[in-house]
């Protein structure tokens, strides 16, 4: 990751009639970077995005993708731009090699097409027809048609949902070994424990204002919460205690108990917990 900004905007403002779905947004992502935005529906994450792609107009404020302003993209610019979509479409007929040979064609300075489908996992079904492939090996798919142009910057929109558990960490590890490629990725998720897994920082934006930007392990002052410490006493009840020094806490138990404690439990707030209490629930 790189001081260099890849993203920046400042005073973003977006309302559709009277309702304002982006008020004021300010934010920076760097090059190299793998930031992920959060938000429950309705914040204002898609609209912030779509304006960041160059879909959609903003009613004010400025916005600089890449040096440009996406409002009035060049094809130079949209050839360093790769966006995947919760669903990019549908190709039943066509095999995975000819869907992603097709795509290479509108970019002037494409990654070779076998390669592509090699490095998202799809060697061994390049000759196959995208209607048999599983869910996984379609979003597999949906990635080499957004890095086949060799982006430099990859906007990931719910890169995940639906998959089962192994095809999610497959999946992570494609995501790591772009941005270990030097690709800025921003990347949209429900999922907050695949946020704390890929990004560098994370946003959250709520009520259309983006409320924090931070580490994942510093959002919210979580490093700073007090633990939870549980055991279980010798008549069989569990019981616990808040403390800011919870290794403490955890020696005093051990000599209170002459060595191992039952049932002992120490745990923080997740990023979840965090992200909840800042989004109002």
């Amino acid at each position: 990751m790189s001081d260099e900004v890849a993203i920046r905007v400042r005073g973003l403002r977006k309302a559709y009639g009277d309702t304002v779905a982006v008020a004021g947004v300010d934010l920076d992502v760097r090059r190299g970077e793998v930031f992920a935005l959060l938000g429950p529906n309705g914040a204002g994450k898609t609209t912030t995005v779509e304006i960041l792609e160059g879909y959609r107009r903003r009613d004010s404020g400025e916005v600089t993708v890449l040096g440009v302003d996406p409002a009035d993209p060049t094809p130079d610019w949209r050839s360093r731009v790769g966006i995947v979509l919760q669903g990019t479409g549908e190709f039943d007929e066509l095999t995975v090699a000819e869907v992603v040979r097709h795509f290479s064609g509108f970019y002037p300075h494409a990654d070779d097409p076998d390669k592509v489908v090699e490095r998202v996992g799809l060697a061994a079904k390049a000759d196959a027809r995208t209607h048999t492939l599983s869910g996984g090996q379609k979003r597999r798919l949906d990635v080499a048609l957004g890095i086949v142009g060799r982006p430099d910057l990859l906007f990931l929109d719910e890169p995940t949902t639906g998959f089962d558990p192994e095809a999610r960490r497959e999946f992570w590890e494609l995501i790591r070994d772009l941005a270990a490629a030097g690709t800025t990725i921003v990347l949209t998720t429900h999922y907050l424990d695949e946020a704390e897994a890929l990004a560098d920082r994370v946003g959250v934006i709520a009520g259309g204002r983006l409320v924090e930007v931070s580490v994942p392990e510093r959002l919210g002052n979580r490093q700073e919460a007090q633990a939870t410490v549980s055991w279980r006493t010798p008549d069989g009840r569990v019981e616990s205690a808040q403390s800011a020094t919870p290794t403490a806490l955890v020696a005093d138990l051990a000599a209170r108990f002459g060595g191992e404690v039952p049932g002992l439990t120490v745990t923080r707030p997740t990023l979840e917990d965090v992200y909840l209490r800042m989004i109002g629930h």
